[in-house]
């Protein structure tokens, strides 16, 4: 009988399947993107999932709308640059998002599971989109 997964690895699993959606959705036929900060365009298998509120707050973590592509200069060596990252989003989104995650969320492992799927069928289908 398998193993039923961790709490961490679900976490870990969908962090990892969200952020490939993130960076496939924007991405053009030859599976380029463009950083929302620098404009910087590369392949989306080098950019990040950038997060405009941190990850650490779990009712913004997998909300689409905070998540973007960042080059990885822009998220991991100049911290996201939050500035020029809510200038992309504009005030209104900005303020919301910050409001949201402010809020408690409570998944559950079941929760954690069906977005897994929901992430899963979402990257399948853009990937036969854009023949990759």
């Amino acid at each position: 009988m398998p193993r039923k997964p961790t709490r961490k690895g679900l976490i870990k699993k969908l962090d990892t399947i969200f952020s490939e959606y993130i960076r496939l959705r924007t991405a053009n036929k030859n599976g380029y993107v463009t950083c929302v900060t620098c404009s910087k365009t590369d392949h989306w298998r080098n950019m990040d999932c950038g997060h405009f509120i941190s990850r650490k707050h779990i009712s913004t973590r997998w909300h689409e709308d905070n998540c973007q592509v960042q080059c990885k200069s822009c998220n991991v060596f100049r911290y996201g640059e939050q500035y020029k990252y809510s200038l992309w989003l504009g005030a209104e989104k900005s303020e919301y998002l910050y409001k949201l995650s402010k809020e408690t969320l409570k998944l559950f492992d079941h929760d954690l599971l069906d977005m897994i799927e929901i992430y899963k069928k979402k990257v399948v289908d853009l990937k036969k989109g854009l023949n990759l």
